[in-house]
């Protein structure tokens, strides 16, 4: 069934370019090249030829087979000063041939190897493109990295334009140790580009909006606010929905397939590139554990000389800030910050955890004045064991200075 929405789903949304702008032809020493369909000419060649310093093309044409039985074109672009590759996966109505000079501007521009490719059914591609086949695709890539040139995820940065967001997010989410996304003019899913929905249907595909949350690294979100193919408001949720939101760069004026062109766009990116670079594992550990929240570490292991109530074993108290207490044999002992000493004569909150005068011996029914238990008496006087003024107890009416009730 799965299958069948997903081919329907993809007659509505993938539309490769045809014919393709480039072909595969095998040279005399076994190794594939690409040329122009329109001139014959080889893409390297019309990118200026030998690699000079990160400007020029040193392209690695490959073929991939897929797990679902596709062969699929990547590009390889190398940049001997690189520290980090960039995945690149394409928008709709777009095949290699027409994003090479892209690619070869992006490679020299921020320093990166690049890799790209082509869906199933797209370029030189074989198959035919579906949800499921862009990611056995991408994940063929991914593998083709680290086999073939040694790219771990901690030195990985995926590149997700608008429909290619949905195969960047399905490996991102995969990935704990990836080193950035980016996503360009990306969507929500595929069902909300075309109606502004909130509920989740079996034929929607490419759920961005439930994926964007499984991915652990910095997320930079790059959209157009003029964007009239994808409401820029699917960027600005999935800004929101990341968990390592990266500053985001809204191109005020800017279109769906137009970002390039605008100064601010390849800045930006080369920024969150440099940071990338500069971002070691502890500050990395650092983000983690901030976003984490991870508590402090106990004193389980601690003697527990000084509990008077370890023989006790009294309930756990119903507060849900009080958890499992710190001495393993003390069940009425919780870790409420609100109660800082074992000898609070309130046993710990019990279901109130919330009093800061809870501090020592002289609170709580000792003291009606900070009592955080018992009703307070209307006369601020009435202490425990007598009252200031009346000498009472509780008053309990009989006084004629004061009404404690």
């Amino acid at each position: 069934m799965g299958c069948v929405i997903s081919n329907l789903s993809a007659k509505f949304a993938f539309f490769p370019p045809y014919p393709p702008t480039y072909q595969i032809k095998k040279q005399e020493d076994g190794k594939l090249n690409a040329v122009y369909t329109s001139s014959s000419m080889p893409l390297a060649s019309a990118a200026g030829g030998v690699d000079d310093g990160g400007g020029g093309c040193s392209l690695d044409v490959l073929s991939l087979r897929t797990k679902r039985g596709n062969k699929i074109v990547a590009f390889y672009l190398k940049n001997p000063y690189a520290r980090l590759t960039l995945l690149y996966s394409h928008g709709n109505a777009a095949d290699l041939g027409q994003l090479f000079d892209l690619f070869v501007q992006l490679k020299a521009n921020l320093r990166v190897n690049l890799m790209g490719y082509d869906y199933s059914g797209y370029g030189a591609s074989t198959g035919k493109p579906t949800e499921l086949n862009t990611y056995a695709d991408i994940e063929a890539v991914y593998e083709c990295l680290q086999t073939e040139y040694g790219v771990s995820q901690e030195d990985l940065i995926l590149y997700g334009q608008s429909v290619g967001s949905g195969p960047t997010l399905h490996l991102a989410s995969k990935l704990p140790r990836l080193r950035g996304v980016v996503l360009h003019s990306a969507i929500l899913s595929g069902l909300r580009v075309v109606c502004h929905v909130n509920c989740r249907f079996c034929f929607d595909i490419y759920k961005n909006v439930n994926k964007i949350q499984k991915v652990k690294c910095p997320a930079l979100v790059i959209h157009g606010t003029e964007d009239d193919v994808v409401n820029w408001l699917h960027g600005n949720r999935l800004w929101k929905l990341a968990k390592d939101p990266y500053e985001p760069l809204w191109v005020k004026g800017g279109g769906h397939c137009n970002l390039e062109l605008y100064p601010d766009y390849i800045r930006h990116l080369y920024k969150f590139i440099y940071d990338m670079e500069t971002m070691t594992t502890k500050t990395q550990l650092t983000k983690i554990k901030e976003r984490l929240r991870l508590p402090k570490k106990s004193n389980l292991g601690k003697s527990t000389a000084g509990c008077y109530f370890c023989c006790v074993k009294v309930g756990r108290p119903s507060c849900p800030k009080c958890p499992k207490p710190r001495c393993p044999k003390c069940f009425g002992r919780p870790k409420c910050p609100d109660c800082l000493t074992l000898n609070c004569h309130c046993f710990k909150c019990f279901g109130r955890p919330k009093c800061p005068d809870c501090l020592g011996l002289d609170c709580c029914c000792f003291n009606w004045n900070y009592c955080c238990w018992w009703p307070k008496p209307k006369c601020p006087d009435v202490k425990w064991p007598s009252c200031l003024k009346c000498g009472c107890f509780t008053c309990l009416g009989k006084c004629g200075q004061c009404s404690c009730w």
